[in-house]
């Protein structure tokens, strides 16, 4: 079973294409098969490749962290490998600050909400100086 060892690691940008590859040998030539542990594949954004060999998440997210098995197995008895997955973000904005425009002695709020992985640390600022 390639890769060797009962596990290995894997960190992927959040955005990007998770590629996990598991290739087997035995006789009678075994299936394979992919898991995540204690969740689900994404339906609609998984893909197999190269008879399963390859498993393929488009536009992955944190969510998408996890530990994945891949068995191999035959009529002469089963292998598995695990890998964990770790999808590492840029901050992006879950709701980014707006214009406002306040007329004097009037109050307003900024609102900035930023994820990331890690996560990011916000710092405002007005005109370059932090508040």
């Amino acid at each position: 079973l390639t890769p060797t060892g009962s596990t290995s690691t894997k960190v992927e940008l959040r955005g990007n294409v998770l590629l996990l590859e598991c290739i087997a040998a035995g006789l009678p030539t075994p299936v394979i098969r992919w898991i995540k542990e204690g969740g689900e594949l994404p339906a609609n954004r998984t893909f197999f490749e190269n008879f399963k060999k390859t498993l393929k998440i488009i536009d992955v997210s944190e969510a998408d962290s996890g530990n994945y098995k891949c068995i191999a197995r035959n009529t002469l008895g089963s292998v598995h490998h695990v890998i964990s997955v770790t999808v590492k973000a840029a901050p992006y904005w879950i709701t980014a600050p707006r214009n406002l425009v306040l007329s004097p002695g009037e109050d307003g709020t900024l609102i900035c909400r930023a994820n990331g992985n890690p996560k990011p640390s916000i710092s405002w600022l007005t005109n370059g100086v932090p508040i």
